[in-house]
C-alpha cells in the first residue's frame, strides 16, 4: 500500500484526494474474512489524469464506467482503485449465462437444509466491497435489470423469498466496456446514468516507458526504447485498418519481454504473445514485419538487459 500511495504521489496526483482517499479507507473497515480480496495488482496504472477523475468519482459516492478499446487499462485502474480505497473485490464477467440469480445468489441444498448463498454483487452490497463488472455491454437484460436499484439512490437489493437488502455507503461498482467486441451493444440510457463514465485514452508513450522500466529493472535504455515505440507503430497500424487490433496488445507486450529475461529468443517471443494472436497469414507477416524493424528476432536475454 505504501508502494502505491508512493507511486501516486510521484506521478502528482492531487495530494488532498488522496488523503480524502486514505481517510474513507480509515472509515470503513473490512470484515477478516474478506481482507484477503483486497487486491495486490501486478501493475501499477500510469494516467494522472484518469487518476484524479476516477478518486474523485468514487469520493462523491459514484460508480464508474471505464470505456475504451483495449489496451487502455481498465482493469488495472480497477484493481488499483480498490487497493487505494482498502476494499475487497469482487469481479463479474458478463456473458450469455450471467442472470439475476448469479449476481445476487440463490437458494442451494447443503446435504441438511436449503441456504442462500450469495453472489458477487450481494457480497458486495453487505461488505462494501467494490464490483468490477467486466464487458458490461455483453450482459443480458435480466442483468441488467438486478444492478438498476442497487446503482440508484434506493441502494437496495430485493432477494427473492427474503429480506431487502440495503447496499452500503462505502459500496462503489466499476464497468468496463469495449467498443466494437462481438457480441457487445449499447448500454441504454437509464444504465448509462447510473455512472461517471471515463473515456480511458491509450497510455502515453512516456507512461509506457516507466511502466516498462519499473517492471523490468536493468534492460537497456535503447532497447526499452525499441520496445516502447515498436508498440505505437502497432497502434498505428491498428488505427489505419492496415491491421486488426489482435496484435495491439500491451499484456502481449510484457509477457513477451519476460519470456526473454527467461532465455526465449526475442522472435521466438514475440511469435508467442503478439504474432500469432493474429489468425490471418497476410495479417500476421504485416506485424511480424513491423517487429523485426525494431527488434531484431535473435536478440537474447544479454542484448536486452545490462550485466545479464
Amino acid at each position: 500500500m505504501k508502494d502505491l500511495i508512493q507511486f501516486l504521489r510521484d506521478e502528482n496526483v492531487d495530494p488532498e484526494l488522496l488523503d480524502e482517499a486514505l481517510e474513507f479507507r480509515d472509515k470503513h473497515g473490512v470484515n477478516e474474512e474478506f481482507k484477503a480480496r483486497i487486491p495486490e495488482p501486478e501493475y501499477l496504472y500510469y494516467g494522472t489524469d484518469i487518476w484524479n477523475k476516477a478518486i474523485a468519482a468514487l469520493l462523491c459516492g459514484e460508480n464508474l464506467l471505464l470505456a475504451g478499446p483495449k489496451a487502455t487499462g481498465k482493469n488495472v485502474l480497477a484493481e488499483n482503485l480498490a487497493l487505494l480505497f482498502g476494499r475487497p473485490l469482487w469481479d463479474v464477467s458478463f456473458h450469455i449465462n450471467v442472470d439475476a440469480s448469479y449476481l445476487i445468489g440463490t437458494d442451494t441444498y447443503d446435504g441438511n437444509k436449503v441456504t442462500f448463498r450469495p453472489g458477487p454483487v450481494y457480497n458486495c452490497a453487505v461488505e462494501g466491497g467494490f464490483g468490477v463488472l467486466d464487458e458490461i455491454n455483453m450482459a443480458r437484460n435480466e442483468a441488467l435489470a438486478v444492478l438498476h436499484s442497487t446503482l440508484d439512490f434506493r441502494h437496495a437489493i430485493d432477494v427473492a423469498g427474503y429480506d431487502r437488502i440495503p447496499v452500503r455507503e462505502e459500496t462503489r461498482f466499476i464497468a468496463t466496456m469495449n467498443y466494437g467486441y462481438a457480441g457487445t451493444r449499447d448500454l441504454n440510457e437509464a444504465l448509462c446514468s447510473r455512472f461517471a463514465i471515463i473515456d480511458m485514452p491509450l497510455i502515453r508513450e512516456s507512461d509506457l516507458d516507466k511502466l516498462l522500466n519499473d517492471t523490468f529493472p536493468g534492460m537497456r535504455d535503447d532497447i526499452r526504447s525499441q520496445f516502447v515505440k515498436l508498440f505505437y507503430d502497432i497502434e498505428k497500424k491498428a488505427e489505419s485498418a492496415e491491421i486488426s487490433e489482435r496484435a495491439l496488445d500491451l499484456r502481449g507486450l510484457i509477457d513477451a519481454i519476460r519470456l526473454i529475461g527467461k532465455g526465449v529468443k526475442c522472435g521466438d517471443a514475440m511469435d508467442m504473445c503478439i504474432v500469432n494472436k493474429t489468425f490471418d497469414e497476410y495479417e500476421r507477416k504485416l506485424v511480424d514485419d513491423v517487429i523485426s524493424s525494431r527488434i531484431p528476432p535473435d536478440l537474447g536475454r544479454s542484448d536486452v538487459w545490462s550485466g545479464k
